[in-house]
Parts: C-alpha cells; sequence; structure tokens
C-alpha cells in the first residue's frame, strides 16, 4: 500500500468516496490510489494532491521518475487505469506487445542518442506490467498484417522473436490478438491506428496516432466514430484462432 497517500487520508477525513466526489472519478479508481504504484491521472494528480494537503512528490514519488515521454503520460495514466483497450496498429506492434530489440528497431532514426532511445524502449517495456498484474485490462489488438511481414535491415531474428511473442501473448486469458490478412484489399483501419480505452467510470477515451503528435479523443461524437471504424476492422480480420496460425507461421517464416 502507499502509506503517504493512507496518512494523508487519514488526516484529511478524505475517503476514497469523498475524494470521487471532488475530483469527479469512480469510488473504485479513488480507492486504488492508495495503492503502491497506482498514481492517479496527470489531469487529477494536483487535485487530488491539494485535497489531502499534500505535494504531488510527497504521495507518488515515482511520477518523477518516470521515462515515458512527457507528452505520452496523459495516455499512460489513461492506460494504467483503464478496464478494457482496444487498438488497431497498422504499421507497427503495440507497445505493449513489443520486444525490447523491436522496440528499438521503431525508434532507428530519430534524433535521439543510444542511451535516450534505451531509455524510452525501456519505459515502453515498464508499460507492458498492467498486462500481468492481479487484475489485469482486456486488451483486444487488431494488426495489419504487414505488421508481421516488415523488418529492420532484414533482421530475420528481431521478427521471428517478435512474432513468437506475440503468439504467447495471446495465450494470456486477457489478450486477444487479431490479424487483417493482406488479401482484404482497402479497408477502414488504413485510415490509421487508433486505441479506445474504456475506464472504470464508464468514460471512453481514444488514442490516435499521428506523424507530428498523438491526440487524446474524449469527446463522445469522436469516440463513436472510432468505434464504428473499430467494428468494421474487426469485421474483415480473421478469427482469434485463424489469427494466431497466421502468426505463427509469421514466426516460422523469419527463421
Amino acid at each position: 500500500m502507499n502509506r503517504a497517500v493512507q496518512a494523508a487520508m487519514a488526516e484529511s477525513g478524505h475517503t476514497a468516496d469523498s475524494l470521487a466526489a471532488q475530483v469527479g472519478v469512480d469510488p473504485k479508481t479513488a480507492a486504488k490510489w492508495a495503492s503502491k504504484g497506482r498514481i492517479p491521472q496527470t489531469r487529477h494528480r494536483s487535485r487530488v494532491a491539494q485535497l489531502l494537503g499534500r505535494n504531488v512528490e510527497e504521495l507518488w514519488p515515482d511520477a518523477l521518475k518516470r521515462r515515458e515521454p512527457a507528452w505520452f503520460r496523459p495516455w499512460a495514466d489513461i492506460e494504467r487505469e483503464a478496464l478494457s483497450l482496444r487498438s488497431f496498429q497498422l504499421a507497427w506492434v503495440p507497445g505493449l506487445l513489443q520486444t525490447k530489440a523491436y522496440a528499438l528497431a521503431t525508434l532507428v532514426g530519430e534524433a535521439l542518442t543510444s542511451a535516450e532511445a534505451d531509455s524510452l524502449a525501456e519505459a515502453r517495456l515498464s508499460r507492458q506490467s498492467i498486462l500481468s498484474r492481479e487484475r489485469p485490462p482486456l486488451l483486444v489488438a487488431v494488426l495489419d498484417e504487414g505488421v508481421l511481414r516488415r523488418t529492420l535491415d532484414g533482421d530475420r531474428n528481431l521478427m521471428r522473436e517478435q512474432c513468437e511473442r506475440l503468439a504467447e501473448q495471446a495465450a494470456l486469458p486477457n489478450v486477444s490478438l487479431f490479424v487483417v490478412p493482406a488479401g482484404v484489399g482497402m479497408y477502414s483501419g488504413l485510415g490509421g491506428p487508433f486505441t479506445i480505452a474504456e475506464m472504470p467510470e464508464g468514460a471512453r477515451v481514444g488514442h490516435v496516432d499521428g506523424q507530428a503528435q498523438a491526440q487524446i479523443i474524449d469527446r463522445a461524437a469522436d469516440v463513436a466514430t472510432l468505434d464504428r471504424r473499430w467494428e468494421r476492422i474487426r469485421g474483415v480480420a480473421l478469427s482469434r484462432a485463424q489469427s494466431l496460425e497466421l502468426i505463427r507461421e509469421a514466426a516460422a517464416s523469419w527463421t
């Protein structure tokens, strides 16, 4: 447990219910803030600290040690709290399922030192712990088949290991992987990747990647648009069993 948060709640007289009412979240979400490693979303953190009469760094010192880029942290916070994540990826393996070597390969060509690239890759891998925690979110990921057929500079081991990792993750009870086969042709996913998170309080939030910057989508009409695209993409994907077979075939093709 986070004893600093527990002590601050006791001294301030706040409970999970009263914090939830003040901040506008579900009481179950507020209760998690007293657990070790559970940090409020960026948009709520300062308000919670203010209500508890403490500084953010006193309550959640790990928030200052985080290695993911500052622009990505709001989504990382959402990802940690989500009950489910639906992710479509057109060009990359989802970050939650990447190997270290694959994560580093996605950063090749960026204006980064080796140390900076390694730190970003490690930060990406650290996010994966949510899939193995006591109550993990449901992750449903749809990949374009091209993701399985593309490597860096002819590195066959890179993709063999990554495809094998995908097959292993697909066996987890909280992970479902689907693949859109190359023969489908044009489909809604060609518009680009996105993820939809379902939050404990019932809200749904989207994350849309871009070349310059990513966007968090929370307007109901925009999330509904992502929902419709998701259903159309899932409609052209292979079944779970067929997708796993294709992933294993891809792994074998890289040997």
